[in-house]
């Protein structure tokens, strides 16, 4: 048995939890902050926050720089951690997968736990980062190798996963067929992490596109719904979120990939990315108004053909951490 680390903020850690675990022969107890999500088969464990204090109240988080957030004296922190262990010592599992908690995945080495660190892109090379990517087995990366990971020390080359973008909807048939006739349209296909970008500043790019339909879907929709509406545009216009980006790979749309403040500049990392590998337009920052005609005929160009990032990185991740799995026992 594994275990899964899920951190809380945002969908996209519980999103390819749940699209790995689909797919793994091992079973699977999920841990986060988060409730049990529907659908989950193995066991939950459901950990205390510890972010519910206000940031004046909170003393020395990094412990001296060498870690993400280890507030003093949080009870929170204290239970979480506390949880983890008494798990670790119930449960004797034989890995725990971490997206993402360098704290976490501290915790379960510590208690002899292998773990394997889902990897993220942007600028990881920090002492807290470079600990957890040290003492992982391996990195999961959810990327094609070479998108990300330039200049990292060849020792986590070495044990990097390139699963390519995981998607709920890999392996999904795609439903509609553009019709020659039918003006050209826009998706916004916004998640749950804080944004930059306002109605009011799509309204203007809508405004100042006036030969293209735009609307806009956010998390509150199905699965159903935004798959249709995925496969029904001509073009998506999308934060640089891991995720965004694998579903509009996986419904092969032509994209404008926005970049959003992240830490450690992930996004900025991601959107950069796809437009060098000539896959999307990939932009830093939400353009002017004026700009929107000429970047979504700059979209269409390049076509949406995503088989360089996307490959079905769900089924590929499970079937390496079960072999991973089998590899250790025959080793033992």
């Amino acid at each position: 048995m594994i275990g899964w680390y899920v951190h809380h903020v945002g969908a996209g850690h519980l999103t390819r939890a749940r699209a790995i675990a689909a797919h793994l022969r091992t079973d699977v107890t999920g841990l986060s902050s988060l409730p049990r999500p529907e659908g989950w088969t193995g066991d939950w464990v459901r950990l205390a926050r510890d972010d519910a204090r206000r940031p004046a109240s909170v003393r020395d988080p990094t412990a001296g720089g060498t870690l993400h957030w280890v507030p003093e004296h949080d009870d929170g922190l204290r239970a979480r951690t506390a949880a983890v262990v008494a798990w670790v010592a119930a449960a004797r599992p034989e890995l725990l997968v971490v997206d993402v908690s360098v704290e976490v995945a501290l915790t379960a080495r510590l208690c002899g736990v292998p773990v394997v660190v889902v990897a993220m892109p942007g600028d990881r090379r920090d002492r807290a980062h470079a600990t957890a990517y040290d003492l992982a087995d391996h990195l999961l990366a959810p990327w094609p190798d070479g998108a990300h990971d330039g200049g990292w020390p060849q020792a986590w080359l070495d044990k990097t996963w390139h699963v390519g973008g995981l998607s709920r909807f890999d392996g999904r048939a795609r439903t509609h067929r553009l019709r020659a006739a039918a003006p050209p349209s826009v998706l916004v296909l916004w998640g749950q992490g804080g944004r930059s970008v306002t109605a009011d500043d799509v309204r203007a790019a809508a405004q100042a596109s006036a030969d293209w339909t735009w609307r806009t879907v956010g998390p509150e929709a199905t699965m159903d719904d935004i798959w249709e509406d995925l496969c029904a545009a001509t073009v998506v216009v999308t934060h640089a979120g891991q995720n965004a980006v694998a579903e509009v790979a996986a419904a092969g749309r032509p994209a404008v990939v926005v970049a959003q403040p992240r830490p450690h500049e992930e996004q900025l990392a991601t959107a950069a990315a796809v437009d060098r590998l000539g896959l999307a337009v990939g932009l830093s920052h939400w353009p002017d108004p004026g700009a929107w005609p000429v970047l979504l005929a700059q979209a269409v160009r390049r076509g949406g053909d995503w088989t360089g990032w996307h490959a079905g990185g769900a089924a590929h991740a499970a079937r390496l951490l079960d072999q991973h799995l089998t590899d250790r026992a025959g080793a033992a």
